[in-house]
């Protein structure tokens, strides 16, 4: 009798028990109208847009190479080095306006390009003037830039009172290759001794530094912060003057190269552009000129 109780009490407890367990839930129906359902279990949200931005890291004050982040420099890509300069600057802003990442590539000069019309990078932002021939090859962006086309000479050099174009007569000369400053300017010099183009801004300067040459040409930020580490040069300045060096608007305009046919990015561009005015070129040119560190 007392076994018969005892499993009699078992089976209470066991079937109490059931039902005070919660129900299973169903699973809802899958809403075919929601897109997380037609998605895989693991998928990975999009990821971010990344702007690839080539420039030679050795261009002041248009860019340059150091050490650290300091003034806001951005990281070089692939490299323990930083980036900084206007062109970063402007880089910095526009790719923080169209919602991009950033990322700067440092090339020669002769490369950026090449780069941009095969896509390996998406623009060059390096000081590039709107040229016709460029445009043959890419596409670009309104102006970022207004550059005066000027040349620098040294304190002590024949050429220091020189009032205009003419005054250059028979000087020795050099500028950067591939720019509008050693194809077009230096043959207007009459009877000019035109030196190899030089690779480098930097390698421009110690070539007049060092006596090699009597004139660089170059464009006036350029100068101007060549000013600031080589007191001994003197800026020749003839804009207004009739007796200048003769060069198309083109020339003088500042551009962002993208490949041809990247419209969607070009107006993106183009847009965040619009939000700058020319006054804000020059203040932000001007920041880059007082941090620039040609002297290293």
């Amino acid at each position: 009798m007392k076994k018969l109780l005892s499993l009699l009490l078992a089976l209470v407890l066991v079937f109490g028990i059931a039902a005070c367990a919660p129900k299973a839930e169903t699973p809802p129906a899958a809403d075919t109208a929601s897109p997380a359902a037609s998605e895989p279990a693991d998928a990975q949200p999009s990821e971010e847009k990344v702007l690839r931005v080539a420039m030679e890291c050795a261009y002041a004050p248009y860019n340059w190479t150091q050490s650290t982040d300091a003034n806001g420099a951005v990281p070089i890509y692939q490299s323990t080095d930083y980036a900084y300069g206007y062109d970063v600057m402007m880089a910095k802003y526009l790719a923080e306006k169209i919602g991009y990442k950033l990322e700067i590539h440092k090339m020669d000069w002769d490369s950026i390009p090449l780069a941009v019309q095969s896509g390996k990078v998406d623009v060059g932002i390096c000081g590039q003037s709107i040229t016709a021939e460029r445009l043959e090859t890419m596409d670009f962006t309104t102006p970022y830039y207004y550059a005066s086309i000027v040349a620098l000479t040294t304190a002590d050099s024949p050429y220091a009172n020189a009032k205009g174009l003419s005054d250059l007569a028979g000087a020795t000369c050099t500028s950067q290759i591939n720019t509008v400053w050693y194809d077009e300017c230096l043959p207007q010099i009459k009877d000019a001794k035109i030196l190899p183009a030089m690779e480098t801004t930097a390698a421009m300067l110690v070539a007049l530094d060092s006596g090699k040459c009597n004139i660089v040409v170059t464009d006036e930020p350029t100068a101007l912060a060549a000013l600031m580490v080589y007191p001994n040069m003197k800026l020749l300045n003839f804009t207004g003057s009739e007796d200048n060096f003769e060069v198309s608007e083109e020339e003088i305009n500042i551009g962002i190269s993208l490949r041809k046919g990247n419209t969607e990015l070009k107006d993106l561009l183009n847009e965040a552009l619009a939000t700058l005015t020319p006054d804000d070129f020059v203040r932000m040119m001007n920041e880059a000129i007082k941090v620039q560190p040609l002297s290293e």
